[in-house]
């Protein structure tokens, strides 16, 4: 039966290939220094390789239009992503950029009943199974020293890397970057995307990038993006990386 589907498909002059990524465009598969740096980077991330792809393109782009700013990232887990940024700067023997690093560092922080996902379950009742504290869980935990040694393996000078650690709400803004090239959003709930949204995004230079990893699977966080961006006199693009990802080129 499989030799008659595949026949059938070639007749009408469509070839069929197995891959290693499923599904995944050849204009990812195909660029070798991206593969590289997301083969390094990928056991220490949950994030779909077409979301480490639109990462890696916005860290060039950012670059080759001399965007000035820093790199800030809200919910770093084991620093996959932050990685692919600190590899890419390393690489091109970059090392006047910073990247802010903002994590409880202790697991995800409680949630609140507008954070539900995509199959309506609401994160609570997670939370609850897997605290520790009234503050923190085991959920997504991540100790700050791993993440320390998976960046410094990066090759990045270390006096690049910041590390702050705590809720979002009671470091941001005490602790934050004057200039913003690139931000990346993936604290999952509302308040925290809320908050980070409120202090962060005006601090993102024109032409900047946000980069919104769970607006697609959990509601609290497309909410939070959508009553920010809904509060401006004008209207942004909010492209689609893949089902959750959404990203933002600042151009007001």
């Amino acid at each position: 039966m499989k030799r008659i589907l595949i026949s059938i498909i070639k007749s009408l002059g469509y070839e069929v290939r197995k891959t290693k990524f499923g599904g995944v465009s050849d204009d990812i598969i195909e660029n070798k220094e991206f593969m590289e740096l997301y083969e390094f980077c990928k056991p220490y991330t949950m994030t779909t390789i077409e979301k480490m792809f639109a990462l890696y393109m916005s860290v060039e782009y950012v670059l080759e239009n001399n965007i000035e700013g820093d790199f800030v990232e809200c919910g770093v887990w084991r620093g996959g992503s932050a990685m692919l940024i600190a590899k890419y700067l390393a690489l091109k023997n970059i090392d006047n950029r910073n990247i802010f690093l903002y994590d409880t560092y202790e697991g995800m922080t409680e949630p609140t009943k507008v954070d539900i996902n995509i199959m309506k379950n609401m994160a609570i009742n997670q939370f609850e199974k897997t605290k520790l504290s009234e503050d923190s869980s085991d959920w997504c935990y991540a100790g700050i020293e791993d993440v320390e040694n998976n960046l410094y393996s990066t090759g990045i000078k270390k006096e690049c890397l910041h590390f702050i650690k705590g809720k979002v709400e009671e470091t941001i803004p005490k602790y934050i970057p004057s200039k913003l090239a690139l931000l990346r959003l993936d604290t999952d709930w509302y308040e925290s995307t809320k908050h980070e949204l409120n202090y962060l995004y005006p601090l993102l230079e024109k032409n900047g990038v946000l980069i919104i990893d769970d607006f697609g699977y959990w509601e609290g966080c497309k909410k939070a993006v959508m009553e920010y961006f809904n509060s401006l006199d004008k209207k942004v693009l909010l492209n689609r990386i893949d089902s959750s990802g959404r990203i933002i080129i600042k151009n007001f």
